[in-house]
């Protein structure tokens, strides 16, 4: 595969160490992010009005970062489900963002059955649903290919997957944080299958724990090449590692805000011009640092969710909701003109 042959190669630790020089000169490099997001998307910034369905906390997972699983033990009805989606509709909603915890023994016909459920609601609504992992754990239960069960959800109405499970992009870290999940190698192939299918995806990293810069660049360097292959990456949304509640939150010093901003610029630089969107999530940093983010190569806001539960069982203390009309004051309030899209980024306003 040409694209695991590049992660090897000299033409990556080159990249990897000429990006690290915009480590010398913050500053410099936050005004350059800010100048190249000019030219990319100009003034204005984007949010989306969605709700999150975390339809289960139960998982036979053991990542260490995780202060989800196993917390209540729940699992949503297929009627509990529906009513959440006839509530984001009744709020305005475009999107169902639905992820949950690895519920033992689910196979293609459990999800399946959750997007249906969806779908008796609304044929309209876009379904953006599970991660790669997910998508791994479903196929592995069926005795499934991915390719087939990518089909079969996009048949049953799935628009588009959500591009977390990333973490970082690194199996040695990946031993360390998350040791049962899918490797780099399957993560990368589960999203190159998804974006061949004509299924876009978002595109994440979750930074600040046992991680270093040149993991971080790299893995921002294997997003580039992924969408310069397939150019199914509707964003990069970086994710500053919660600390709270979690096994991995006791061994490490969580990123600063000022790390958090620089980790979006860098992004930004990184990404010209092959991915236009970056996000800065609201619910990981909180609305002023997200504001200031707006202003060092983030040119999104994220959704308004109405419910979130996975960021704020590990300590997030940005709220669960951003009603649609407090999006536009705080976009305004930086001097930028706020709209609202689509999951594919389609202006609807």
């Amino acid at each position: 595969m040409r694209l695991e042959r590049l992660l090897k190669s000299e033409r990556m630790k080159k990249d990897t160490e000429r990006f690290k020089d915009l480590l010398s000169n913050p500053f410099e490099t936050f005004a350059k992010a800010d100048e190249i997001r000019k030219r990319d998307v100009g003034e204005i910034v984007t949010y989306v009005v969605n709700r999150n369905i975390n339809f289960t906390d139960i998982c036979v997972g053991n990542c260490k970062f995780c202060s989800f699983r196993n917390r209540r033990r729940y699992l949503l009805t297929l009627e509990e489900i529906k009513e959440k989606v006839k509530e984001a509709l009744d709020y305005g909603c475009t999107e169902v963002c639905i992820q949950g915890a690895l519920y033992p023994n689910a196979d293609l016909n459990f999800y399946k059955s959750i997007i249906e459920a969806v779908r008796d609601v609304s044929e309209e609504i876009h379904i953006h649903a599970f991660s790669p992992m997910e998508i791994h754990h479903m196929a592995k239960n069926s005795g499934l290919e991915i390719k087939e069960v990518l089909k079969e959800l996009k048949t049953a109405g799935l628009n588009s997957i959500p591009g977390t499970s990333a973490e970082i992009l690194d199996d040695e870290i990946r031993r360390i944080i998350c040791p049962n999940k899918i490797n780099t190698r399957q993560w990368i192939e589960i999203i190159l299958t998804a974006h061949r299918l004509g299924i876009p995806s978002t595109s994440t990293m979750m930074f600040g724990h046992v991680e270093g810069w040149e993991h971080r660049i790299r893995h921002i360097l294997i997003i580039r090449e992924i969408q310069k292959k397939t150019n199914g990456f509707t964003e990069f949304i970086p994710l500053p590692f919660m600390h709270r509640n979690n096994e991995l939150g006791k061994m490490v010093v969580p990123s600063s805000g000022f790390e958090d901003l620089l980790v979006i610029a860098i992004s930004r630089i990184i990404l010209h011009p092959y991915i236009k969107n970056v996000q800065a999530s609201w619910v990981k940093l909180g609305v002023k640092l997200s504001q200031v983010a707006l202003n060092v190569g983030a040119n999104d806001l994220g959704g308004t969710l109405m419910e979130e539960n996975i960021s704020k069982f590990a300590g997030a203390t940005g709220g669960e909701f951003l009603p649609k009309e407090e999006m536009v004051k705080i976009i305004k309030a930086v001097g930028r003109i706020p709209k609202q899209r689509s999951t594919l980024y389609e202006i609807l306003d």
